[in-house]
């Protein structure tokens, strides 16, 4: 990840709408899919309020990449590497940044409110992590006063394997899941909805190349295994969770659905903005050697927010509540590239497209817990809202947003556009 001419804080864009946007400037140029006008699905850049259909100038892009990005999912294209996304990025920027190339491009843009937006990848699996020290111990503490964080934890990345078929772009509504819970005053568990539906602030990690099976990924490779990063919201139930999930983890308290922001922004865009790792307090342990080493910046230098909105405060025409912001890499104690090591140093084969989630985001601060669970701390303390009404848990109505922000002194801001998801019934 080099700084080149694509991240010059003086470039801007003939498109208007890019010029101080929030997410899209010239200089972020993520890759989606989208379709529209009931046309097949098909890749597309966000630049500004705007999408640019890359099948619509190929002969404006030249020809090495025609096939992987005239399919309705980014797999192929991913898999290619650093190598063309670094072409493909330049070029992109030169095309929408020169007003020479204005009449040539132009006509292939459209408005992102005009567009459907679907999953960039067709995800053969899909892993969570739990690399967020803080929400680990805050969450421990509820269940283990005395010993929050298990031994393993600052020794080894824990994560388990999610459900990649529930995983759907921002926007799907999410249905209240059913399940088994046990309640602390009854003998047997009851079967019905999940009255402690809760959402987790997390970042999503696309793979590229990936390995075969039987052959590991490098800490000082994994970097280049990665082809991109989104939000991700791997919505749970706290309740049926708390029920299910000895002795071998989240079951149907995790897989009825993970939403994602439909965009993946690339290495590239982010590497003016990425910075040093979690420091480690003194006396914990030094990385095993197959997680020492990699990049000198694999910190994540990304602020991460979450906000609620309930029907009342829509109705009133009030702006979302946030919940919480935080920096990532102050959140998480092992590394994108230290996970992407972990997950293959067995053999593990990652494919092309593979989503891969952090675990929930929260910092030190109270103001940075990336979960109603927190927050609430177990529903003892509930959340007032702006309206007067009282949040432990998520409430049929409520929609949750999540949003991120790149920024860097010298450096053009870049975001990663929103992953929302309404709850219903």
């Amino acid at each position: 990840m080099r700084i080149d001419e694509t991240h010059d804080p003086a470039r801007s864009s003939w498109v208007e709408s890019a010029q101080g946007h929030r997410d899209f400037p010239v200089q972020n140029l993520p890759l989606c899919i989208f379709s529209s006008d009931g046309r097949e699905r098909r890749a597309g850049v966000a630049i500004g309020d705007f999408l640019l259909d890359l099948p619509a100038i190929a002969d404006a892009l030249g020809d090495a990449w025609v096939e992987e990005l005239s399919q309705p999912v980014m797999n192929a294209f991913l898999a290619l590497g650093s190598g063309p996304r670094v072409a493909l990025r330049k070029r992109l920027s030169e095309l929408l940044s020169d007003e020479a190339h204005r009449d040539r491009i132009e006509p292939a843009l459209l408005g992102q409110s005009e567009a459907t937006m679907h999953l960039p990848c067709l995800i053969g699996d899909y892993t969570d992590f739990y690399v967020g020290i803080h929400h680990a111990t805050n969450v421990g503490k509820q269940f283990r006063p005395d010993n929050p964080l298990l031994p393993n934890y600052k020794y080894v990345p824990i994560g388990y394997h999610g459900r990649a078929s529930s995983v759907r772009v921002s926007g799907q509504p999410v249905v209240r899941p059913s399940g088994q819970r046990k309640p602390p005053e009854a003998e047997v568990p009851v079967f019905g909805p999940s009255r402690r539906l809760d959402y987790e602030l997390e970042l999503g990690i696309w793979v590229g190349p990936g390995n075969a099976l039987g052959e590991a990924i490098p800490i000082d490779q994994a970097e280049g295994a990665i082809a991109g990063f989104c939000l991700l919201n791997d919505w749970s139930a706290r309740d049926l969770q708390a029920w299910e999930y000895q002795p071998l983890g989240p079951f149907l308290a995790k897989n009825f659905l993970t939403s994602v922001s439909p965009f993946v922004v690339t290495p590239e865009a982010m590497a003016p903005f990425m910075t040093a790792p979690f420091t480690r307090p003194d006396g914990d342990p030094e990385p095993l050697p197959y997680l020492t080493g990699g990049s000198d910046k694999p910190g994540l230098g990304l602020t991460v927010s979450a906000a609620l909105t309930t029907r009342k405060m829509r109705d009133e025409g009030m702006a979302p509540h946030r919940l919480s912001q935080g920096v990532a890499a102050d959140a998480m104690y092992w590394t994108a590239e230290q996970i992407v090591a972990h997950h293959s140093c067995n053999g593990c084969n990652l494919q092309p497209g593979d989503l891969i989630g952090t675990g929930t985001l929260s910092t030190a601060s109270p103001d940075g817990l990336g979960s109603l669970l927190e927050i609430s701390q177990g529903g003892k303390a509930p959340l007032t809202l702006p309206t007067g009404e009282t949040r432990s848990f998520l409430e049929d109505g409520d929609e949750l947003i999540l949003t991120a922000r790149a920024e860097a002194k010298g450096y053009v801001s870049i975001g990663l556009g929103e992953c929302r998801g309404l709850v219903v019934g």
